[in-house]
């Protein structure tokens, strides 16, 4: 019995070393192919090590851990939302070292277990990324409130729930909400004045209020709180109303900043810190902390307000816990003169407010969705289908890596085109436009009619889906998650998904995409990955709330989109929803209907899919104008 343990060993050695080396090389393979990274078969000073990246989840700090010795590494890059780290070495040798660490190597990243593979790699290296500016008139001051001050705000705020309650106690979707002096609306971002509420601000508040004033970081005594808990991994929903100081605690937390033209600022707000906006941060620009469990923040402490810089040499992973925000408010009782009427609700002309809103509430985006995205699709179906011909090239290359029998599920299938591309897959559509699934079943199709947001299939009974140009018509974060959730759900684990969105960015590496370069036929010529002619933009970050033009053929200012379609009128659909130029155009007229699109910025997609805890990012790229990636769900 001895003699046969002992030489049944080896062989289950050598398997699991050539498992190993199976998955070293293909991971080696996809990183050349999708990021442009060479691996060496020769050890060099450099490692890429898959699976280790911020997209999987991991920090910094556990794989340095795992090194032991830190000394050896000269670098470590860990690009943003990537699922791969970079490391440069002191030398040849200690590379060696470092991969004979690292390869095979397990860690915990989002409660699982994934491996490490680590392969030799020609130089590596990262352009520079300069260090964003703070929104004008920002402060973060840290350590503001001291450990006993927390506690005594904390211990003054009853979540019990009474009957009686005075303190306008709400349980929304997340969070638990207090107000104190006045209800803040959520619905218009706004009080009523003339219902004030019996009970005022906490006692326990008033010496830090009376510290801020001192200090001279309020002029004005606040006589409205918001008191926001929010659960594991939630974040704040983005408003405009300008606050005054707002306290955050017991945990540190990112928030993001917007201004109308779109850039966007990632500020750390540190545990037990001070917030407080004025100026330009205050009124034009936009801020919110979007859901996840982990903030992706600076390794390396500096002192002050710190805007995160997507430099992958200083980049880890802060892990979220419970945390609760005190938002204090002076409520005007005179219309606003501040200095960006542009932005500001009492000031702007009624000229202003025609056109469909920004939405900003879930009843809002569905009826926005319906109005701007079903119906015209409804509409266009004929003329739409016959605008879609070719497949895009790395769409039909994922496709035709599927195996005989494999179970694909194209949501938003359109007018089909994806469907016949694998013969030897089981393939079914699924699109919300009742026209274009019946193009689908006439053309031999299997579809159906279905939203996006709930696809009547099994849980886990797909090897992949493909979402191609469907998620940018959702019209709020939370939806658009949702619909990669709703992806998700559908794969069987180790199963992929594909998913193209509409770029902000139609110029990348110094080249234009076709829809910047293409002048021809702009009435009705698409660029890949959007279906646009006369590109509408909208002059809109969430202070601007109402959608405005954008010129045709030019790079885009804001993330969200009025897109028109022209339509000839023998080319129209039998009835007339969603016309928005000729009132009720004949047979010989032409039309023009209006699609909702929000375009990506860099990073967006990989950080919505960041959201979900099943999941790690395959690879993301550029692709014509769009942003694109592939997941892979892990259980």
């Amino acid at each position: 019995m001895e003699g046969g343990s002992e030489n049944v060993e080896p062989v289950r050695k050598g398997k699991l070393e050539k498992k190993l080396l199976r998955k070293q090389a293909k991971a080696g393979h996809t990183l050349l192919k999708h990021e442009g990274i060479s691996t060496s078969s020769q050890p060099t000073k450099f490692l890429v090590v898959a699976n280790a990246g911020l997209g999987n989840g991991v920090s910094r700090e556990q794989l340095l851990g795992l090194l032991g010795q830190a000394s050896i590494v000269e670098s470590l890059l860990m690009p943003p939302g990537k699922p791969y780290a970079l490391l440069s070495c002191t030398s040849t040798d200690d590379a060696r070292r470092a991969q004979a660490l690292l390869n095979g190597a397990r860690l915990q990243s989002r409660d699982q277990d994934v491996t490490l593979y680590a392969t030799f790699a020609e130089k590596v290296g990262s352009e520079l990324r300069v260090s964003p500016e703070l929104p004008s008139g920002l402060l973060v001051l840290e350590n503001f409130v001291s450990p006993e001050e927390a506690a005594q705000l904390l211990g003054a705020v009853d979540w019990t729930f009474q009957a009686d309650d005075v303190t306008a106690q709400r349980f929304l979707k997340h969070r638990k909400v207090k107000h104190y002096g006045y209800e803040f609306c959520y619905d218009n971002n706004n009080v009523d004045r003339d219902r004030p509420l019996p009970t005022g601000i906490p006692l326990a508040c008033e010496p830090l209020l009376q510290r801020c004033l001192s200090d001279g970081h309020i002029s004005v005594f606040p006589d409205q709180l918001t008191v926001n808990q929010y659960a594991l991994g939630q974040g704040k929903d983005w408003i405009s109303f300008g606050s005054l100081p707002s306290f955050c605690f017991p945990t540190q937390t990112v928030m993001d900043f917007r201004h109308p033209d779109g850039h966007a600022v990632a500020v750390v707000l540190p545990e037990r810190s001070l917030l407080v906006m004025k100026g330009e941060s205050r009124y034009l620009w936009t801020h919110g902390i979007t859901p996840r469990k982990f903030d992706m923040v600076p390794a390396c402490e500096t002192e002050g307000p710190l805007a995160v810089t997507p430099d992958p040499s200083n980049l880890t992973l802060s892990k979220r816990g419970t945390r609760t925000s005190f938002t204090f408010r002076k409520v005007r009782q005179t219309p606003c003169d501040c200095a960006y009427p542009s932005v500001c609700d009492s000031q702007r002309p009624p000229e202003a407010s025609d056109g469909p809103s920004v939405p900003s509430t879930e009843g809002d985006a569905s009826r926005l969705e319906a109005q701007f995205v079903h119906q015209v699709y409804e509409e266009i179906a004929t003329h739409f289908s016959s605008t879609r011909h070719s497949p895009w090239p790395r769409v039909r290359d994922f496709l035709l890596t599927l195996p005989p029998g494999a179970v694909l599920a194209d949501v938003g299938c359109g007018n089909g085109k994806y469907l016949g591309i694998n013969q030897e897959a089981m393939t079914v559509g699924c699109d919300r436009s009742q026209s274009l699934v019946q193009i689908c079943a006439d053309r031999g199709f299997q579809a159906f009619l279905s939203d996006a947001l709930c696809v009547p299939l099994r849980s886990d009974s797909c090897d992949a889906c493909i979402s191609i140009a469907v998620i940018h018509h959702f019209s709020t974060q939370e939806r658009r998650v949702a619909a990669i959730r709703e992806l998700v759900r559908l794969l069987k684990p180790g199963g992929r998904a594909l998913i193209y969105v509409w770029a902000l960015e139609q110029e990348y590496n110094k080249q234009k995409s076709k829809y910047l370069k293409d002048s021809k036929d702009k009435d009705n010529k698409e660029p890949p990955g959007l279906p646009s002619d006369n590109t509408v933009g909208l002059g809109t970050s969430e202070n601007v709330p109402k959608l405005s033009v954008h010129t045709n053929r030019t790079a885009f200012s804001s993330q969200d989109l009025l897109v028109p379609w022209h339509l000839k009128g023998r080319d129209r659909n039998i009835g007339t929803v969603g016309c928005s130029s000729e009132n009720q155009p004949t047979t010989n007229t032409n039309s023009v209907f209006h699609r909702y699109y929000h375009v990506f910025r860099k990073g967006e997609l990989e950080l919505l899919c960041g959201m979900l805890e099943n999941i790690v990012i395959e690879t993301s790229y550029h692709d014509q104008g769009n942003w694109c990636v592939i997941i892979q769900k892990i259980f």
